[in-house]
Formats: C-alpha cells, structure tokens, sequence
C-alpha cells in the first residue's frame, strides 16, 4: 500500500498545558517563541505519521439491515432463563469455550479466523439513526449529513486499476451510505441489478450498440472538450464530480480487466456452488473479485433482521444462506493470501431486546450487540468484550461506534482524527472521539 501521509489536527495545540509553560521557560534562553515551539511540536506529530501504513489494503462491509440479534447469532447466552436466551439452539466454535448460534454452523468452523465484538453500544433505537451511526462513525445530527466510510475512503485514498473506489451490492443501501459533506464524486458505485440475478449485468458498464472502440475515443475526446468549455466558466461540485463520474465510467469501460471484476462467469462453477448460488453467495463472490481486482472497499447488504416476530424462524430462513457464504468468503480469502490485507466487517445497525417478546420475536436493543471482524490486520480467534448474563448491556469493554471506526480506519491506514473540509470551510474530523482498540490489532 503506497504510504499516505496523513493531516495532524490543529485543535491539539490550541492549548498548552502547565509542563508545556515550563518547557516555554526553559527554551527562552534559546529564543525559542512559543509558535516556534508550537511549530515544533506540530512537525513531530506530523512525522510520526509520514510511515504510517495500514495494514488492510480493502475492507468488504456486509450489512446487515433491521438489526440482527446478538443472542440468536454471535453471543448466545446458555445460561439465561429460557424467556431471554431463547430457543434457538447453540453450536461449538473451533475456538474453545466460544459459542454461535445453531444456524451459523460453518462460520463456528473458521471461528478461528475472526473477531467478535460482543459489547458494541449506541443509544440509537431507532432504525435510520442506528443506520447512521453503523456507516459513518457519527451520531446524526440535523445540521451536517456526514459521509459513509466508504466515501472518505475514496476520498483519502483513490480510485485503483481503473476500478471504482467504492461499490455497493448491488446498489447504495441507504443515504448514509453517501458522500455526506464531501464531493458526490466520492458517491459509490452501484450494480443497478443484483448478481444473484440471470443475465446479470452492471449497469452503463457496457459500449452502446453500434459503438466500436473508435467511435468510443471519438466521443470522449468531444466530451472533453465540451467539459472544459463549461469548466472554465463556472466551477461548481456537480460539474467537477461529473467530470470524475465520466472519467471513471470511461475507465471502467475500456478497461477489460475492470469489466471483468465484475463478472461472475469468470468464476469456476463448483467454487459459486461453494459459496451458493443465492444473493448472500452470488454478493458475497462479487466483493471478493472485487477488492481482487482493486476495489477499496465494497458494501453488500444482505437480508432483513427487523424480526420482531418468531425469531426462530427468522433466522432459519436467512442465516444458513449467509452462514455458507461469509464461511468460504472468509476461507476464500485467506487461501489466496488476500485476508491478512482485507478487512471484512459484519455489521447491523443495533442489537435485538435481552428478553423475548409476545410474538416470539425481539424488539430494538441498541445498548450492546455484536460484530464481527476478519482479516486485515484484526488479531484471529478472539472475542472482544462481554455482554452480561441477559444481553441487556456490556459487561466488560464496551465499543462504541467511535472505538470502531477509528480502530477500522487505523487498520486501513487513515488517522481517525484528521480532519476534511466541510461547506463554509469548517473542518470535521474523521471520527469525532474514539480509540483504536489496541488488543484487537494482530
């Protein structure tokens, strides 16, 4: 990963503390002035991250809308009464001591490959702020639309091989999962169709009927020239996000090797049947081609986990499709040596109620729920944090959003606490607060 120089944050040295006076004082015999000492300290803060590389060149985000319950999925809880744990039935991970819920057996067999977060805590109930805060790292507020992670990853990092920085499976899930603040040329890229579908197709991705690659370069360079005619008179976001738009969708369309990230077909039969030939194995497939050919960072949603009724039920239904398909991504990845440089992260906007409700099923609970990490630079076979014995808050080191993004951002080489730009010239950090949660790094 090419090393990226990243911004310090001014804020830190608006102040200056006691020991700070004290070391004013000493230097005043060198005429040293308090900006040149301010200056000085900046300079070394800015250094310590000019070799700052992170260790995950990709991530592949699946999402996994309603809010998917912890109890039924990644943290059962054997010992509770019947009414909280409920009576989905519990699997044996391949790490000891450590249990999934019964229908994620394969993913208990390369349990040994993950992290789970079991203490994760927001206090956002309601499905668009949980949402909110699961894809930008901030609670939402009424005065800024802050962008997703995949946008600033666009925006810090790039496009590469052509590819698109930022794609979603199979298109953008919501409207947190935007550009927020920033440019709309930082906006995902999405399939318009889903792969799981016959004949499945990427939308514009091909030349139009009659278009030889003559005909192709002839338009784009009338193309240009009408964009420069226009730039040159008026500067504005959607003119120049336009004008990246067209770049890139030139880029992905006389490029063979990006047209065929995108396509399925090129898979071996028997390895689609592995992951399954469904919309959590098909989605799955796609992201990996993905960041193996460039992508930096693919969003797929899958499935519906608002289960306020006969949760039992529900996950039977959902869970075994995706249980098989994230089992052999997981697999797939580290077999081909692409997980220790891609960081997989299993998410939901909240948790589910400790106690089941009078239809059967769980009702929003954002005070503790999982997630589930992989690859990346993330410490194998571990779990992080403990919800207590009824699922109803974190028993011992609690996440919050905050602790995770800052601690994904930090594995994908990007400083939490840098700061972008928003309208009116304002500067917003990253990640507002937060931590990088040291003992889940490898």
């Amino acid at each position: 990963m090419a090393k990226v120089v990243k911004g310090c944050n001014p804020s830190h040295f608006h102040t200056l503390s006691r020991r700070g006076f004290l070391q004013v004082g000493m230097l005043a015999g060198t005429s040293l002035t308090l900006p040149q000492l301010l200056a000085r300290q900046a300079q070394a803060e800015l250094k310590q991250y000019e070799n700052f590389e992170g260790t995950a060149k990709n991530i592949i985000h699946i999402y996994l809308p309603g809010g998917m319950a912890q109890q039924e999925s990644f943290d059962p809880k054997p010992y509770a009464p019947i009414e909280y744990r409920g009576e989905m039935g519990r699997v044996d991970t391949n790490v000891s001591g450590v249990q999934f819920g019964a229908t994620l057996a394969k993913t208990a067999q390369i349990a040994d490959k993950l992290c789970v977060i079991r203490s994760m805590s927001h206090g956002e109930a309601a499905h668009e702020r949980g949402t909110h805060n699961m894809f930008t790292g901030y609670r939402p507020s009424p005065a800024l639309q802050y962008p997703s992670i995949g946008s600033v990853i666009s925006h810090e990092f790039g496009s590469r091989n052509s590819l698109p920085p930022y794609v979603c499976i199979p298109n953008q899930p919501n409207v947190y999962a935007g550009s927020g603040y920033l440019s709309s040329a930082f906006a995902p890229f999405s399939l318009g169709s889903d792969p799981a579908g016959n004949g499945f197709k990427v939308r514009d991705l091909e030349l139009p009927s009659g278009v030889d690659d003559s005909r192709f370069a002839n338009r784009r360079s009338a193309l240009e020239a009408v964009n420069a005619y226009f730039q040159s008179r008026e500067q504005s976001d959607k003119i120049t996000a336009m004008d990246s738009f067209y770049e890139s969708a030139y880029s992905l369309i006389s490029s063979p090797q990006a047209r065929d990230a995108f396509d399925l077909e090129k898979e071996d039969g028997k390895l689609r049947d592995e992951y399954g030939r469904n919309q959590a194995g098909a989605r799955m497939l796609l992201a990996r081609r993905l960041v193996e050919a460039g992508v930096r960072l693919v969003n797929l949603t899958y499935g519906g986990w608002d289960m306020h009724d006969n949760i039992v039920r529900g996950f039977q239904n959902t869970m075994p499709a995706f249980d098989q398909a994230f089992s052999r991504l997981i697999t797939d990845l580290d077999q081909r040596g692409l997980l220790d440089e891609t960081l997989v992260m299993v998410s939901s906007e909240f948790g589910r109620t400790p106690k089941i409700n009078g239809t059967a099923g769980r009702d929003h609970w954002p005070k503790v729920f999982s997630v589930c990490l992989a690859g990346g630079g993330i410490k194998r076979g571990i779990t992080y944090g403990t919800s207590n014995a009824t699922s109803s808050e974190p028993e011992d080191n609690a996440v919050s959003v905050e602790d995770l993004f800052t601690t994904v951002y930090h594995c994908l080489g990007v400083v939490a606490d840098k700061e972008l730009m928003a309208p009116g010239d304002r500067p917003i950090e990253i990640v507002d607060g937060g931590k990088v949660i040291n003992e889940m790094l490898a």
